[in-house]
């Protein structure tokens, strides 16, 4: 009787004194899961072809998927300084916001909610549809009716499962993290007992570092973009930092494990990969999991498919949990309606926002055009770079600006410059080879000015404006059953304190 009523008082989330906030359920295990489950996605069974296309050779290739995975290291140290600096959830948003002030993270924020996460979410729910139908169509193509239908029915379920409860949406993250490093690790061993027998032609140096075309600096540009695909998603558990339990350990801790095991998984996959398909093959393929089980599992080939499914089926449930955080955030800073700022009175999650993810997300489903999904990869993940270099710059100006914060983890300023470089010089030879794509992201981001300037910044609004905002609150709020949570702070004022000299 008393562990039922501890779990009544637990899943209520209220103290004696009534406060409803965010649950802290997070522990080591589910923040390693977060990002781990976040980055491994669909990325990994679509970027290698773009990273091969661009490359241009089997051995640049590699270079390109562990180089990547450093980059990552570099830039999830800053954030985790961020982290327990800032230790706000919403991430990049919240850093920038605080750092540089409203206007520069709402700019961040627009391009996050209106294209960034609702596009990489539905390319990922897309991915996952169309492997689920791959066995019933083993001769042909799926319809893309079929794969935009089913698309949209697993994030409506996942969506339902977030709205829930925070621990269903985590135990789902926990248990399919664990599937999809099982998926991979089948592809890594499988590819392992090829090469012990031999199969390593296109990875011997001679052979790998052939080009197949004319290599340029701004076509490697592009290869790091679409590796940058298959890793973003590192800097997802700053979105939630909130509802992390001991944020100031866990959060570091789960970055220090997440991202070399990540980096490590992927480049042993893509030395699967090239050790039982040529160069060609893999261009030539649409489904690079697929073709590999059909060339080495046989009749278990089905296998891999499922297995692709299963992985992308958790990234649709931890792109959901996190972005609908972003949401949250934003609004609670004022940038966004305030309705998406509250939680449910007994559920504790953040309703509201997750019905604005998933209404953006299915969206592009319904609209998007076959077989465009490379430039997609190539116009997100542009603008992911240039909020994550926006954000990493914000590091050194706050160092800059106040030197005595109190900061639980400090970095070398190496870290952050170096970070910044390459930055830098990625993005500037990216847009220099994709000046539509590319242009496009940033225009779309510049499109926030007189957003914010009208929705933010315009005080004096008329009076039927504010009424209506109010009797849309009250609406959304009688229908989901949420309130404003109540700030917990025995997190965040001992690290906003200044430090004692």
């Amino acid at each position: 009787m008393e562990e039922k009523t501890r779990r009544r008082k637990d899943d209520s989330n209220s103290d004696n004194s009534g406060k409803v906030t965010l649950k802290k359920e997070i522990g080591l295990l589910s923040a390693c899961a977060i990002i781990i489950g976040n980055i491994i996605g669909s990325g990994i069974f679509i970027s290698p072809k773009g990273v091969l296309e661009h490359a241009g050779s089997v051995g640049l290739s590699l270079i390109v998927w562990v180089c990547g995975g450093g980059i990552c290291a570099l830039g999830s140290l800053c954030y985790a300084e961020l982290g327990v600096t800032i230790p706000k959830s919403g991430g990049d948003y919240s850093y920038v916001t605080e750092i540089f002030g409203g206007l520069v993270g709402f700019l961040l924020l627009w391009s996050a909610v209106l294209i960034m996460y609702p596009t990489t979410l539905a390319v990922i729910a897309l991915t996952f549809s169309n492997y689920v139908l791959q066995p019933a169509f083993q001769n042909c193509v799926p319809p893309f009716i079929a794969i935009k239908l089913l698309a949209a029915i697993c994030v409506l379920f996942l969506t339902w499962v977030n709205c829930s409860s925070v621990r269903w949406a985590t135990r789902i993250q926990d248990i399919f993290t664990v599937g999809k490093l099982l998926a991979l690790a089948l592809i890594i061993v499988v590819g392992l007992v090829q090469i012990f027998r031999g199969h390593y032609d296109a990875l011997v140096p001679s052979v790998a570092f052939e080009f197949q075309q004319d290599s340029s600096v701004g076509q490697i540009a592009l290869a790091f973009l679409q590796a940058s695909f298959a890793y973003s998603g590192w800097n997802f558990l700053n979105y939630v930092t909130e509802e992390v339990v001991e944020p100031r350990k866990n959060l570091p801790r789960a970055i220090y494990i997440s991202i070399p095991l990540v980096t490590l998984v992927y480049t042993m996959t893509n030395i699967a990969y090239f050790s039982s398909m040529t160069p060609e093959e893999l261009l030539a393929s649409n489904a690079v999991a697929v073709t590999f089980g059909e060339k080495l599992l046989g009749m278990f080939s089905w296998v891999m498919p499922i297995s692709v499914a299963l992985s992308t089926f958790g990234g649709i449930n931890g792109y959901l949990f996190t972005s609908s955080r972003l949401c949250f955030s934003g609004a609670r800073e004022g940038h966004l309606p305030y309705l998406l700022a509250m939680i449910h009175l007994k559920n504790c999650t953040p309703i509201p926002a997750l019905l604005v993810c998933v209404s953006t997300a299915l969206l592009y489903p319904i609209f998007s055009p076959e077989n465009k999904t490379h430039n997609l990869i190539n116009y997100v993940s542009f603008i992911n770079y240039l909020s994550y270099g926006v954000t990493i710059a914000g590091l050194l100006y706050l160092r800059k600006t106040r030197p005595n914060l109190a900061r639980p983890i400090r970095v070398s300023l190496l870290v952050p410059i170096s970070y910044l470089v390459f930055w830098a010089v990625l993005l500037g030879f990216s847009l220099y080879s994709e000046p539509v794509v590319c242009g496009l992201g940033m225009v779309i981001m510049l499109t926030g000015v007189p957003v914010y300037f009208v929705g933010v910044q315009w005080k004096e609004k008329p009076k039927w404006v504010y009424r209506l905002v109010e009797r849309f609150t009250y609406v959304g709020q009688k229908l989901c059953y949420v309130v404003f949570p109540q700030n917990d702070s025995s997190e965040t004022e001992p690290l906003t304190a200044k430090a004692s000299d």
